[in-house]
């Protein structure tokens, strides 16, 4: 049975491999057939193994030796624990409501059978991802998420904001793969093995050991889980690799959904969780893990306030949700963020797919200031992004509640000095994240259209293709929360440290639920009850309005330290220097020198033959005369 299990990521990639070559020549109905009957194979499969697993077995199999030189001895397999089992549930779900949803979406699209590939593709790189039973398998899938995140960003390639937001994310993304690469090749010289079960009882060995940079001894297990979170704070677009995150809106709205909830941004947590047993070894590493994700989830919640992109608010908010569950992990409760990562899943899903809903409806439209009084027209989306807003904002009963208070308990309760610091900055960026919300939601479904009216004239419901879709995923963000995943995987990643007495934990629920609800409410007073508020405010706070709305100027510092002094250094070294004078010196050069020596030789082409003779001579001579000397 073990065997059956390596079709997970298969499907997919045999349904990338049939679309690619032979979608163009398909019907559109062929193609669907394909890209979704694949994905859906995965997840039934992907149900039996979780079943299994959830029995209490580890399905671990190697298929075959992949790599054998000298002490590296690398085994192509898999395997499927409570860990992979929940992120197995997390990304073929979610990845067949997505290619179901894009069958409406991408409708008419001249690269349908491109797109469809593509997706297919991306799955099959995240599976691999989380099922290899080793670190070269996870870099595999690792770099394979990025190159697929690279093509579908990059989609409408003729249009130049998609193809620069394309690789804007691969080469961001280049930066945090370098410095895993790195962890990567630290960890096997210690331990020389990369298999999960044979690398971490080796780990302890590891300890006390330390490695001389610049005269400085620096902790092993320290250096090498910093280097390994160095490509997680880039996949999961982390402080201060974020800046590719908001960009990679100009992608296909499913593949938004798809990046931002189960695929490439959660294998840095998924990566952290995993190798939960050598970030625990290291009290600096989690530390610098804790506050990163604290300080970009606040950092991100504040520009979220200002956007006035629907895509790019919901991008945001992934960047500070994310930021939540690395605070979880940098306190050690890798439950916790799991949990938050696998609730996380459906109800992020669910809003960017209701954006792609409103934009369907609005010809691409995407300023929430040009929308309006949607819930009239669109009213399966309205009740499925308020589902959703509610379930994001940590409202009782819904599945964000459940997994995001969790994690604010640990860190009220963490025996670590900083942890309630670490509770205050989550508790602010939820009341900021409940804000800014539910001021998509009251500015873009609420009040009058603001909008074109040849656009409102023809405001509709999505088709029951994308409708449905968000109605199951409505429904998962409603439930979701209910089974305990941070309990499921404690075998695997362990259980957080959390003291708090039971009337303690109250008033911090109580706390978070007040914390939600006050966002909601400053929403709803400002741009329901108050709209002219905002104007006021606007006025007041311009300096800082501007600052949130150039994103912390992060783009531009870039631009001015690294981007520009490149671009000099390409045109001065590259083109003037080494091209021009070094490239085109040697190239043009030598059929010069050719053309130069041939022209004086042809002088010497008389005709006359008393000339032959006296150089004859010459020669005779100088040959005579080396001759002699020697």
């Amino acid at each position: 049975m073990e065997k059956v299990y390596l079709l997970i990521p298969i499907f997919p990639l045999i349904g990338f491999i049939i679309n690619i070559i032979f979608g163009r020549f398909s019907k559109i109905k062929t193609i669907n057939t394909i890209a979704v009957s694949s994905i859906f194979i995965s997840f039934i499969l992907s149900i039996f193994s979780v079943y299994e697993v959830f029995m209490g077995k580890t399905i671990e199999y190697n298929f075959y030796t992949w790599i054998l030189s000298d002490d590296l001895k690398v085994s192509f397999g898999y395997l499927i624990d409570q860990l992979t089992a929940v992120m197995l549930i997390v990304v073929t779900t979610v990845s067949l409501l997505v290619h179901i949803y894009s069958i409406g979406y991408m409708h008419g699209d001249p690269g349908y059978a491109r797109y469809f590939a593509y997706l297919n593709l991306f799955v099959f790189s995240m599976l691999m991802l989380i099922m290899g039973n080793n670190l070269l398998q996870l870099y595999f899938g690792w770099e394979a998420v990025g190159l697929c995140s690279y093509f579908l960003i990059g989609f409408w390639y003729k249009k130049k904001s998609a193809s620069d937001a394309g690789k804007k994310a691969f080469i961001v993304n280049r930066i945090g793969d370098f410095g895993f690469a790195l962890g990567i090749f630290l960890l096997f010289i210690s331990v020389q093995t990369l298999n999960y079960f044979e690398l971490f009882p080796k780990l302890l060995g590891l300890q006390g050991q330390t490695v001389n940079i610049i005269g400085l001894n620096i902790d092993l297990i320290t250096l090498i889980a910093i280097l390994l979170f160095c490509g997680a704070v880039g996949k999961s677009a982390q402080l201060p690799l974020h800046v590719w995150l908001p960009d990679a809106m100009e992608g296909p709205t499913p593949v938004s959904a798809l990046i931002h909830a189960a695929t490439m941004v959660t294998a840095g947590i998924f990566m952290v969780a995993r190798l939960n047993p050598l970030f625990g070894l290291s009290e600096t590493a989690l530390a610098i893990v804790a506050f990163t994700g604290a300080i970009t989830s606040f950092m991100a919640a504040t520009i979220g306030l200002v956007q006035r992109d629907i895509k790019r608010i919901i991008a945001y908010s992934t960047i500070s949700q994310l930021g939540y569950m690395f605070l979880a992990c940098g306190l050690a409760a890798y439950g916790a963020g799991i949990f938050h990562l696998y609730t996380h899943a459906f109800f992020k899903a669910l809003l960017f797919l209701c954006a792609g809903s409103v934009m369907h409806a609005m010809a691409g439209e995407l300023d929430i200031y040009k929308m309006g009084g949607l819930r009239k027209y669109m009213p399966i989306t309205y009740i499925t992004f308020l589902i959703a807003a509610f379930a994001i904002s940590g409202v009782p009963g819904l599945s964000g509640f459940f997994s995001k208070d969790e994690i604010l308990w640990f860190a009220y309760s963490s025996p670590k000095g900083y942890g309630k610091i670490l509770w205050l900055l989550g508790t602010i960026t939820a009341t900021l994240t409940a804000f800014y919300t539910f001021r998509i939601l009251f500015v873009a479904f609420h009040g009058k259209f603001k909008g074109d009216t040849e656009v409102l004239h023809h405001l509709h419901e999505s088709p029951k293709v994308m409708t449905y879709p968000l109605i199951i995923l409505a429904l998962l963000s409603l439930f979701a929360g209910y089974f305990s995943v941070s309990h499921f995987i404690t075998p695997v990643v362990g259980e957080g440290v959390s003291a708090l007495p039971h009337e303690e934990e109250k008033i911090v629920m109580a706390i978070s639920i007040f914390a939600a609800l006050l966002g909601i409410f400053l929403a709803f007073y400002m741009y329901v009850l108050k709209p002219q508020l905002t104007e006021s405010l606007y006025m007041r706070f311009q300096k800082v309005y501007k600052i949130l709305w150039n994103k912390y100027y992060f783009d531009e510092l870039y631009n001015y330290l690294f981007v520009k002094p490149t671009l000099w250094i390409s045109r001065i070294i590259v083109e003037k220097i080494s091209d021009r004078k070094i490239i085109e010196g040697v190239v043009n050069g030598i059929p010069k020198l050719c053309y130069f020596a041939g022209g004086k030789v042809r002088n010497l082409q008389t005709g006359y033959l008393q000339h032959y003779a006296i150089l004859m001579i010459i020669g005779v001579c100088i040959i005579l005369f080396i001759i002699l000397s020697t």
